[in-house]
Parts: structure tokens; C-alpha cells; sequence
């Protein structure tokens, strides 16, 4: 039996659809967002809610589980959220990688984030899976809350644990109003004129799912891998979007200084009508950074992957 963690989130759903098209059984764990009457008629899977964060939830969860995807986690660059997203994702980890080892599971893929990969703020730097993690301002608290949960898996693997980590870059793919790929529909969407130079790594979500069930058939342990299909501006990516929405793309460059005044706004308005910010300073900072990843590694031991076109997954997104 596969337990799937996270499994009504955005890369969850697109996991849990992809194990039962492969005909396994599968044991989904929800919390905060119960499954859709669609995800709970697919064949194989069994729905169960969990909080992570309670030892005994996850022992009954995980009886007579062989295999574990860890995908759970709070992903938010909202400051409010902060101390929430520092407690739950290195714990609720902690949780399953205890009870991993007591069972004695075959093997467990976790999912963290190119934002867990140390950042040094040298522009023309790829980073690779062995950038070693320090104090920095260029980190989010949703860096740190993932790298603290990858220290976890890590100690789990000194205790005999077989387990592999991906770090996925910025996720796209079809999605619901709730996931984080649909704020950048929005601002796509909403007109708004700035763009900033920032470049990052991106992935797709199906891309992302075949890589963690190869991992999790292969003989490849205690790695970790940067999974994305290349390195790609946000002005890029959201042109792309509004134009296939049919909307006119950003035209105008924002730099630091104008992107301060956007989250500042988007912040205020926010307050105006109870609704999210689309910006926010973490998301504003990282809009104007450039860092560069090096996904190499997990092509060599997967020489026959080849990811989606970015633009592919744009489209698929705004055609869903």
C-alpha cells in the first residue's frame, strides 16, 4: 500500500491520479482541503484525514504502508503564516520519518523545494544539490521551514531509512483557484503593467510526478535532485499566460524599488478587502532575483527523461 501525504494539494491530486491510472492502491491523507467528489470516486485510493502533526493520526495513517510520498506541506510567502509554516513542515516530516523507521517502509520520496537549496546572491551561479545552506537574507521563511524539514529525512537516512528528496523548482500545471500556480494566473490576468528581470527554475507538475515514481522504483537512494525543465525570467512566464489568455502581457520593468511599492499596495488592499494579497514582500524580493539552478544530476541517472516545454505547460494550464 502507497501512503501519499498532502494528497488533496496541488501536486498531491496530480500524484494520487497518476498511482490509481497505474492501477496501485493508495492510502490519501487530506487535512485542511477534504477531496473532491472526483478524486475520492478514482479507483485504488482510499481517503483519510490526518493531522500530521499528531503522532497517533500518523500511526493509524501509516499501518501497513510500504511506500510513502511526502508531499504535505504549508506554502506560503504570507508573513502571518510564518511561524505556522516553521512549526508544521519540519514537524509534521519529523512525524513520518519516525514512524518510517519504527515500520520499517520500503522507501519514501519527499518532496521539498529549490527554495530549501542555500542561496548565495551571486547572479551568474547555477546552484546544485550540493549547496551547502547558510543564514541568509536571499532565504524565505518557506526556504527555511523545507530545509529544516529535509534535515529531518536526512537524520532518518543516518537511522536506516531509504528515502530520496526532490527539489522541484516553481510549480505549473493545471490547478484549482486555491493553489499557488493560480496567483500567477491572476496576476497575469489582471493587467497589471510591471515586470520584473528576476529569473528561477520551473517545473511541471506531471513532470514532477513521473520523476518522484521513477525514484521511487529505481534503485537510487539518499539523493537529492533539482527537478525542472530550465531557468526562465517571471517576466517570461507570466507574458505567457496573459497572452494565452488573450491579455495584454506586462510592459513596463519594475526593479526594486517599484516592486516595494507593489507588495506594499497589494498588501494594503488586502487589508481593504479581506482578501489575500497577490504580492507580497517575499514574493516581491524573489520576483527581482536571479538564481539559477543546475538540473543535470537527475538526467544522468534518467538519461531517457525529457520534461515538458514550459510554454507547453502554460497552455495546458490556461486550457484547463
Amino acid at each position: 500500500m502507497i501512503l501519499v501525504t498532502g494528497a488533496s494539494g496541488f501536486l498531491g491530486r496530480h500524484l494520487v491520479r497518476f498511482l490509481s491510472a497505474e492501477g496501485l492502491q493508495v492510502h490519501a491523507l487530506y487535512h485542511n482541503h477534504p477531496p473532491a467528489d472526483e478524486l475520492k470516486r478514482l479507483p485504488g485510493v482510499s481517503w483519510m484525514y490526518c493531522d500530521l502533526l499528531d503522532i497517533f493520526d500518523v500511526e493509524e495513517a501509516m499501518q501497513g504502508i510500504s511506500e510513502i510520498y511526502h508531499c504535505a506541506a504549508i506554502v506560503s510567502y504570507d508573513p502571518g503564516q510564518r511561524d505556522r509554516m516553521l512549526h508544521f513542515n519540519p514537524e509534521s516530516t519529523a512525524n513520518i520519518v519516525n514512524q518510517a523507521i519504527i515500520q520499517g517502509i520500503r522507501k519514501m520520496v519527499y518532496v521539498s523545494s529549490i527554495a530549501a537549496i542555500g542561496r548565495s546572491g551571486i547572479e551568474d551561479k547555477e546552484l546544485t544539490e550540493e549547496e551547502e545552506w547558510g543564514e541568509s537574507n536571499y532565504n524565505s521563511a518557506y526556504g527555511i521551514s523545507k530545509y529544516l524539514a529535509e534535515t529531518e529525512v536526512w537524520r532518518g537516512i543516518g537511522e536506516g531509512l531509504n528515502a530520496v528528496i526532490i527539489n522541484p523548482g516553481i510549480l505549473l500545471g493545471v490547478c484549482e483557484d486555491r493553489d499557488p500556480p493560480a496567483q500567477l494566473l491572476k496576476l497575469a490576468g489582471s493587467g497589471f503593467p510591471f515586470y520584473t528581470g528576476g529569473i528561477t527554475c520551473w517545473a511541471d507538475a506531471g513532470d514532477v510526478v513521473s520523476v518522484m515514481f521513477r525514484l521511487m522504483n529505481s534503485d537510487v537512494e539518499s539523493e537529492r535532485f533539482i527537478i525542472g525543465c530550465g531557468n526562465y525570467s517571471y517576466r517570461e512566464i507570466i507574458a505567457a499566460m496573459a497572452l494565452a489568455m488573450h491579455k495584454k502581457p506586462a510592459h513596463r520593468q519594475a526593479g526594486p524599488f517599484l516592486a516595494g511599492i507593489a507588495w506594499r499596495w497589494s498588501r494594503l488592499k488586502g487589508s481593504l478587502t479581506g482578501k489575500a494579497p497577490l504580492i507580497t514582500r517575499e514574493t516581491a524580493r524573489n520576483a527581482v532575483q536571479v538564481t539559477l539552478y543546475n538540473t543535470e544530476k537527475f538526467k544522468k541517472y534518467f538519461p531517457d527523461f525529457t520534461y515538458k516545454p514550459v510554454k507547453q505547460s502554460v497552455e495546458d494550464m490556461i486550457s484547463s
